[in-house]
């Protein structure tokens, strides 16, 4: 009896793991870009800004680049560098699209086959940066640019964008480039 009250207990937390994998929860508020190319927003991109996160802390010089795999999903590699070991962390993972391939709603994933969400809330017509969040603006933000530099232009309108989406905007840290990589 034992037993199958311990089977019964560990499928329902299985089923449970699973269908967590496959969704990806989304904070009221929240509204992807549309008519969003997946085409256009491949290859390299420099963050400027950011709110701290267990998995960037305390990097600079942090760059994302995206690239398409054979299935039609997208590759990511996300590389920064910690000054407290002195070396480039890298980190590869997969994201794969939440509802229509033209609208900005991602999931990605460095641990199979646990997703986190990655919507672009706002995006530069000539994709040439980008305001990404996670489920939680407050803890997941991020400010993306093809260059290396921040204008001033586009730190307006990340607050905007922050503030717009309720983020406390002094969480925001602005990355330092200053170790550009090819």
């Amino acid at each position: 009896m034992k037993y199958r009250i311990f089977a019964l207990v560990s499928l329902v937390a299985l089923v449970g793991c699973a269908g967590y994998a496959k969704s990806v929860n989304r904070q009221a508020g929240i509204v992807p870009v549309r008519n969003f190319d997946a085409t256009r927003y491949l290859g390299k991109w420099y963050e400027l800004g950011r709110i701290e996160n267990r998995f960037e802390r305390g990097m600079t010089d942090t760059t994302a680049q995206y690239s398409l795999n054979r299935d039609g999903t997208i590759r990511v590699v996300n590389a920064g560098y910690d000054p407290a070991k002195g070396k480039v962390r890298e980190a590869i993972g997969k994201a794969k699209f939440v509802e229509t391939k033209d609208v900005g709603a991602l999931k990605v994933s460095f641990f199979p086959p646990f997703y986190g969400g990655y919507d672009i809330v706002a995006l530069d017509e000539d994709y040439q940066w980008a305001i990404v969040v996670g489920p939680n603006p407050n803890k997941y933000f991020w400010v993306l640019s093809r260059q290396s530099k921040l204008t001033q232009s586009l730190k307006k309108r990340a607050l905007r964008a922050a503030r717009d989406l309720h983020v406390d905007a002094s969480k925001i840290l602005w990355v330092s480039q200053q170790k550009a990589r090819p």
